[in-house]
């Protein structure tokens, strides 16, 4: 093989590395389709109360299973996780797989630009006083 090619090829190989470092894997998230998406969620999650399941204010950075008030699966409490960015993406693939025990019966999201798009919807309603006093 030509030297010449060999070393576009490196240098080609080598940037693509760099920018899927930078990127980190994940997708960007869209706070407005993560809407769009959380009423698939809101069956069951409000963002300022307990319902069938508990509230999501607050959400992000909260130690699962820690709602005042929400009757958590065993499984939840002694989970050990506290729900951040890759926490939220990894249960939401596939929450009874992700927390063995737990009681939401939510299959999943598989897409991982729909879960993105939640995270990045419950980030912003956390910010927002008016959603999340």
């Amino acid at each position: 093989m030509n030297s010449t090619i060999h070393s576009g090829r490196r240098l080609f190989l080598g940037a693509l590395l760099m920018v899927l470092a930078a990127c980190g894997g994940a997708p960007a998230g869209d706070p407005v389709h993560g809407k769009e998406i959380f009423v698939e969620c809101a069956g069951c999650h409000k963002l300022q109360e307990n319902s069938t399941g508990p509230k999501h204010c607050g959400l992000i950075g909260r130690p699962a299973g820690s709602v005042p008030g929400f009757d958590y699966s065993e499984a939840m409490k002694n989970s050990g996780l506290t729900w951040d960015e890759k926490t939220l993406d990894e249960f939401l693939t596939m929450p009874i797989a992700y927390v063995n025990g737990t009681r939401m019966g939510f299959a999943g999201l598989r897409n991982p630009q729909d879960r993105a798009d939640v995270i990045a919807y419950l980030r912003q309603v956390d910010a927002d006083p008016a959603m999340c006093p």
